[in-house]
């Protein structure tokens, strides 16, 4: 893992249908590489979008020392590719983690904290906590200050 302060390499991985969770990852890339790290975005994709999912692409983990998981809440839950991605991924020993959702109801309570939940303990399976988190609620008037929080709070620790 990278001393603070010094050079960093973030991979972002996103899983995006909308393109909201999208929009949110391409502001964090933007400041994190502004700070004068690497930013990467790679996208996890679905060969299809109902059950049984399979994945078309998924990123490797290994070559980041920080990675942000980003996902839309489906169904009051983080959405099931996403899921099915985290359940194949490689340890996260050693890696800097965070992860931020998005939903289109105004309130975290209603999907958005039990997706974060649900990242966490997958992370937490790999040999990693998550070291922050956020929840954008597409639909609420604090929807842009809601991603300025998320991007501040993981840039602050990075």
């Amino acid at each position: 893992m990278q001393e603070s302060g010094g050079n960093m390499k973030a991979g972002i991985i996103v899983y995006s249908q909308t393109g909201n969770t999208m929009s949110v990852a391409q502001k964090l890339e933007e400041a994190i590489n502004k700070a004068g790290h690497e930013a990467t975005i790679l996208r996890i994709e679905a060969l299809n979008e109902t059950a049984p999912y399979q994945l078309k692409s998924a990123p490797e983990v290994a070559p980041f020392d920080t990675i942000v998981f980003a996902s839309p809440v489906q169904a009051f839950s983080l959405a099931p590719v996403m899921k099915l991605y985290l359940s194949r991924i490689s340890s996260l020993t050693d890696k800097k983690v965070y992860c931020f959702v998005t939903q289109q109801l105004k309130k975290a309570w209603l999907g958005g904290n039990h997706a974060l939940r649900q990242v966490a303990q997958a992370c937490k399976l790999k040999d990693a906590e998550v070291a922050g988190s956020g929840v954008v609620n597409w639909s609420s008037e604090l929807r842009e200050k809601q991603i300025d929080e998320i991007v501040n709070k993981i840039m602050s620790s990075m």
